[in-house]
C-alpha cells in the first residue's frame, strides 16, 4: 500500500470548494410510483421517458455491485469511459500547471483529453515487447504529475502488463494510477478490481462497449475509493446516464451467461485467426493479445490496408504510431467475417 498518498493534495482547490448542483431527483427520490412529481418541470404525460432518469443510477449500480463484488460507493457511471476519464482530468489536474504520464503506444484519447484540458502529457515509451519500463516511468514523474494512465490489456498492442510492474507504480507514485481495463473481459488475467481496497490511489475504468457488446449505448464504469468517487460525483453532469442506457445496460448485465458464451467464441475465433495469419509470408509478427483484436506487422502494411479497404474490409492502420511501425490492428470478427478477411489477403501479392 502507498502510505504517502494524500488525495486531498491532488484535488483542485476550486473543485474542493465546489457546491455541486442538486437536481430535483436528488432532493426527492421515490420508486413507488405514487408521488405526484411537480418539481422538475417535466411533461406530465406518461410515455415511459417523460421523467428524468435516476441521477445516481441506483438499480444499475446495485446489479453491477453484485456482478463485480464492489460496494456501490466505489462505483461511478459515465457516458462512456471517455466521460469518466475527462472527469478525472477536471477534478485533479490544474490547467496549464499539471501533467500526466501515458505509456505509448496507447489509447489516443488520453492525449486528446490532456490537450483539451491544457495538461502536459509526458509520454514514456513501452519497451520493444510493449511492457512498462518502471524505472523510466518513475524518473519521468514531475512535482506537477497528477495522473498515470495504464491501459492493460493495452490498446493497440493487445498485451497485459505484469502485476509486479503495476504494483510498483502504485506504491511509488503519489498521484492517481488509472488502469483502463476496457478489454479485461477477454483476458485470462485477473482484474485489478480484486485489489481495489488495497491501493487508495487506484482508479479502474471498464466499459460496456467491448465484451458486453453495447458500444452504441455509451456506458463506462469507474471503480475507486469512496473518497475519489465522491469527488467525481461533485462534477459529473446530473443526468449523465440517460434512462434508455440504464434500461438497456441492466438488461445486458442480467444476460451475463450469454455474454460469456460470446466472449469464448471471440477467443476461439482469435486463436484460429492467429494460426491462419501466420501462414502468410507477408505477416512478420503478431503481438500477443489478451483482447478481441490483433496487432499484426506486415511487410507492406499500406498496401495491405488499402487492398482490404477496396474489398470492403475495414481495419485500423496503426503504422504511424511510434513502436507500431508497419502494424495494422485487426478486430476479431465472426467466423464468416474472418474467413472473408483471409480470402481477401490470399488475393494480394506483396
Amino acid at each position: 500500500m502507498n502510505t504517502t498518498f494524500n488525495l486531498e493534495s491532488l484535488i483542485r482547490p476550486t473543485i474542493n470548494a465546489l457546491k455541486p448542483y442538486s437536481s430535483a431527483r436528488d432532493e426527492f427520490d421515490s420508486n413507488d410510483g405514487k408521488a405526484i412529481l411537480l418539481d422538475a418541470n417535466e411533461s406530465p404525460f406518461y410515455n415511459g421517458l417523460n421523467r428524468y432518469p435516476d441521477p445516481h443510477q441506483r438499480v444499475l449500480k446495485q446489479k453491477l455491485s453484485e456482478l463485480k463484488n464492489i460496494p456501490t460507493d466505489r462505483i461511478l457511471l459515465g457516458n462512456g469511459s471517455d466521460e469518466v476519464l475527462d472527469l478525472l482530468f477536471r477534478a485533479f489536474c490544474e490547467p496549464n500547471l499539471s501533467s500526466i504520464i501515458t505509456l505509448t503506444p496507447t489509447y489516443g484519447m488520453y492525449d486528446v483529453l490532456a490537450s483539451i484540458n491544457a495538461i502536459e502529457n509526458i509520454e514514456v515509451p513501452l519497451s520493444e515487447n510493449f511492457n512498462p519500463e518502471v524505472a523510466t516511468i518513475l524518473k519521468a514523474i514531475k512535482p506537477s504529475t497528477r495522473l498515470l494512465f495504464i491501459c492493460s490489456p493495452n490498446n493497440p498492442t493487445g498485451n497485459t502488463f505484469s502485476d509486479e510492474s503495476i504494483e510498483q507504480l502504485l506504491n511509488q507514485f503519489n498521484g492517481l494510477v488509472i488502469i483502463d481495463e476496457a478489454y479485461i473481459d477477454f483476458s485470462d488475467k485477473t482484474s485489478w478490481l480484486e485489489r481495489l481496497e488495497k491501493f487508495p490511489n487506484l482508479v479502474i475504468t471498464q466499459t460496456m462497449s467491448k465484451a458486453w457488446g453495447l458500444a452504441g449505448i455509451r456506458l463506462g464504469f469507474c471503480f475507486s475509493s469512496p473518497e475519489v468517487i465522491s469527488v467525481l460525483k461533485k462534477i459529473k453532469p446530473p443526468y449523465n446516464v440517460n434512462e434508455l442506457t440504464q434500461q438497456r445496460a441492466l438488461k445486458q448485465l442480467n444476460n451475463a451467461d450469454v455474454v460469456s458464451v460470446e466472449i469464448n467464441t471471440v477467443k476461439q475465433n482469435k486463436a484460429k485467426l492467429i494460426n491462419d495469419l501466420n501462414s502468410f509470408s507477408m505477416v512478420e509478427m503478431i503481438a500477443p493479445s489478451d483482447t478481441n483484436f490483433l496487432l499484426v506487422r506486415f511487410l507492406e502494411p499500406h498496401k495491405v490496408y488499402h487492398h482490404l479497404r477496396n474489398n470492403g474490409i475495414i481495419i485500423r492502420n496503426r503504422s504511424t504510431l511510434k513502436g507500431c511501425e508497419n502494424c495494422l490492428r485487426i478486430t476479431v470478427g465472426t467466423e464468416k467475417e474472418n474467413e472473408k478477411l483471409l480470402n481477401s489477403l490470399k488475393t494480394l501479392v506483396v
